[in-house]
Formats: structure tokens, C-alpha cells, sequence
């Protein structure tokens, strides 16, 4: 039987832009959580929304690609911002440097979306008894971690949520008049945005910042070294 009867969380929100794997995930947990309250987000904006409209969050379950987000990018935004709220890495990819750079950006745990449903179900139990949960043996002989990308994610972090909105945007390479539309500002609010984002990420211009960004994708080749 599953840990997770151990603890009964009040709220969950599962992060995944696949309808049928978030309501797989709800149903198998909902058996043993009869009493915990299960939200939806599609994508990093709507996450964004729920957790700050639901501060007693306890926990996120969160697919590495999220629509409006890069990379680890999301995880780096979420931790820093809610580090009361552990965020549960389910990924497709069960790459070992991707584990391990998804628990040094702050990730409660890293489960497999191969797993079953009795090992999610106990992962998530351990998190949920602050435990730090990854698959065995996952990190065993990999090198050393990048302290370039940890230094670049704790710049991030210092984005308002308004400017992590401009970044990502820029990333999918909208120029200010389009991000300005989309978020409902002028361009010269933008402007601002942008100039602020390079200040904080260190950072001489545009094309930089994108390139910053792009470091935490999933496959950045050059992040373990």
C-alpha cells in the first residue's frame, strides 16, 4: 500500500498541457486523497495564477515542457518564488543529467512518467514527508554540477513575474510591439521590461538574454561541462 495515505494534502495542482495524463494522475491519486482538492494548469500561466490565488498550496506536479515557459526555467521561477511549495518534476525524460539538474534547480523530487502508478503515488508520498525523491541509481556517475547555470538561475529568480513573462516571450522571439499586445501594455512598458531583465541576467543586450533563457532548456548541450 502506498505511502501517500500517510499525509493528506489540502491542495495539489498538476502542471501538464496532456488533459488525459493530468486526469490519469488525478484518478489515481484522487483513491487515496479522497479529501485533497486536485487543480489543472495547461500552461505556465495558468499555473502561475493558481498558486498565487491559492497561496496554501502543497504541493505542484509539473511537466519539464509547459507551454509559455523554457526549460527549466518554470522550476527556477516557482522555487524561488514559492520555496514553501514543492515542485515535483514529471517528465517523459528520464535522462540522468537531466534528474540531477532538475534537483539543483530546486525540484522536491524527479519521477519518470514510465514509473507506475504505485511508485508515483509513493514518490510523492516521501515528498510530501520532506523527502527529496529521485529514481534509483538515477545519479550515479555523472559529473560535477554547472555552477555557471546555478548563478544564472539565481539571477533569474530575481525577475518579477511580469518580466518572466517578457523573457519567455522574447525566447519565442516576439518582438516588444507583439509582447505588448499580448500582454496588454504599451511598447514602452516593454522597453522597460527588457532593460531591466538585461540588468539583472548581466546581460548587454537582447540577444543575450535570449541566449541566457536558453542555457536552462532541456537540452542545452553545454550545461553539464
Amino acid at each position: 500500500m502506498s505511502r501517500l495515505i500517510a499525509i493528506q494534502p489540502e491542495t495539489i495542482i498538476v502542471a501538464d498541457d496532456h488533459p488525459l495524463f493530468r486526469s490519469a494522475i488525478k484518478e489515481a491519486l484522487a483513491t487515496q486523497q479522497g479529501k485533497t482538492r486536485f487543480l489543472e494548469a495547461n500552461s505556465f500561466e495558468t499555473l502561475q495564477q493558481l498558486v498565487d490565488d491559492n497561496r496554501e498550496v502543497d504541493l505542484v506536479l509539473l511537466d519539464l515542457h509547459m507551454p509559455g515557459v523554457t526549460g527549466f526555467a518554470g522550476l527556477v521561477y516557482l522555487c524561488k518564488r514559492y520555496p514553501s511549495v514543492p515542485v515535483v518534476i514529471i517528465s517523459a525524460n528520464d535522462d540522468p543529467v537531466v534528474i540531477q539538474r532538475a534537483l539543483e534547480h530546486g525540484a522536491a523530487g524527479f519521477i519518470p512518467k514510465s514509473s507506475s502508478m504505485d511508485t508515483i503515488t509513493d514518490a510523492i508520498a516521501a515528498v510530501l514527508m520532506g523527502e527529496i525523491w529521485s529514481p534509483p541509481s538515477s545519479l550515479s556517475d555523472l559529473p560535477g554540477r554547472n555552477d555557471s547555470e546555478l548563478q544564472l538561475a539565481e539571477r533569474m529568480a530575481q525577475l518579477t513575474p511580469q518580466q518572466f513573462k517578457v523573457l519567455m516571450m522574447m525566447s519565442k522571439g516576439l518582438l516588444n510591439k507583439q509582447i505588448g499586445y499580448e500582454l496588454k501594455v504599451s511598447e514602452a512598458t516593454v522597453k522597460a521590461h527588457v532593460t531591466a531583465i538585461m540588468s539583472k541576467l548581466g546581460v548587454n543586450n537582447r540577444t543575450q538574454a535570449v541566449l541566457a533563457a536558453e542555457r536552462l532548456s532541456v537540452n542545452n548541450p553545454n550545461t553539464m561541462t
